[in-house]
């Protein structure tokens, strides 16, 4: 197989028409799952957030069934994969409100699993300069503007370093441009609370599903980013990379790999191989 597979609306296909609003006005949402031994890991956690990000957004009634029996059947095909799922607004005339007979238009790509450079024995990051800005009304959710990411992505080239760690306007921690971010503290786990902004991770509910599982406190709450200064340990997760702890924080400090992150990074690997994954729910 090539090293990209793309299906628009179910049939094999690349090309988009140009008045489709994902691509007029980035009005539509997105989900990347990982593809382990031919199955998805978490489907439900991620068809949940995705749901929950059409109806913020206001979407037409979308035949969730439909769509869970075609992300089978692609992942069934790949072994080790990435799989993309981007839903869109249909396609509409110029002007910012969606008609009403609007359909969606769903795309799924299957990619190669990156080349992970950075181990999960530690990983550099840094404070990127690029702010979050506040929206409630798009917190929690993966929609397609992206933008704030690409400005802090931009910011460095250096393969050493792994991560950014983005803050908002009244300097509280909120998440990494591709990952959120966990504090632990007299062993127990701190993670910005995203009501204003950023996403809220696939990842970040399993672990804090976990951490729930064995004993281990957690807090969600506003983190001022002076409190990263304090931290025992740090680490930061997504779907695709799982926990990588974070060693080094450019400018603010070093850190170990203390005993919670290592626990957690057990269970999660404990869990990815042999867990029902339908079982986790959205925190």
């Amino acid at each position: 197989m090539s090293e990209v597979q793309c299906w628009i609306n179910g049939q094999s296909g690349t090309q988009l028409d140009v008045a489709e609003r994902a691509v007029q006005y980035g009005d539509g949402v997105f989900e990347t799952l990982r593809i382990r031994n031919a199955v998805m890991e978490y489907p439900d956690l991620h068809l949940q957030r995705l749901r929950a990000g059409c109806e913020r957004l206001g979407f037409p009634a979308i035949d969730w069934s439909l769509l869970r029996q075609e992300l089978e059947g692609r992942a069934a095909q790949y072994e080790a994969h990435v799989m993309k799922v981007i839903l869109s607004r249909g396609t509409a005339g110029r002007g910012y409100r969606p008609a009403p007979d609007a359909g969606v238009n769903r795309i799924v790509s299957i990619h190669p699993l990156p080349v992970q450079r950075h181990a999960p024995d530690g990983v550099r990051v840094r404070i990127c300069r690029t702010r979050l800005a506040h929206q409630p009304l798009l917190a929690g959710i993966k929609h397609l503007n992206r933008l704030e990411q690409v400005l802090a992505r931009a910011e460095w080239d250096d393969a050493e370093t792994a991560e950014g760690l983005m803050l908002d306007y009244a300097d509280h921690l909120v998440e990494g441009v591709m990952s959120n971010v966990f504090l632990v503290r007299d062993n127990s786990l701190l993670t910005p609370e995203l009501s204003a902004c950023g996403v809220a991770g696939v990842m970040r509910s399993v672990i804090l599903d976990l951490a729930e599982s064995l004993g281990i406190g957690a807090q969600v709450r506003p983190v001022a980013a002076g409190e990263v200064k304090n931290a025992d340990e740090v680490f930061v997760c997504n779907s695709l990379i799982g926990i990588w702890p974070v060693t080094e924080i450019e400018n603010t400090g070093r850190y170990a790999i203390g005993p919670v992150t290592r626990q957690l990074q057990a269970a999660l690997e404990h869990n990815r191989l042999t867990a029902n994954n339908s079982n986790w729910r959205m925190t």
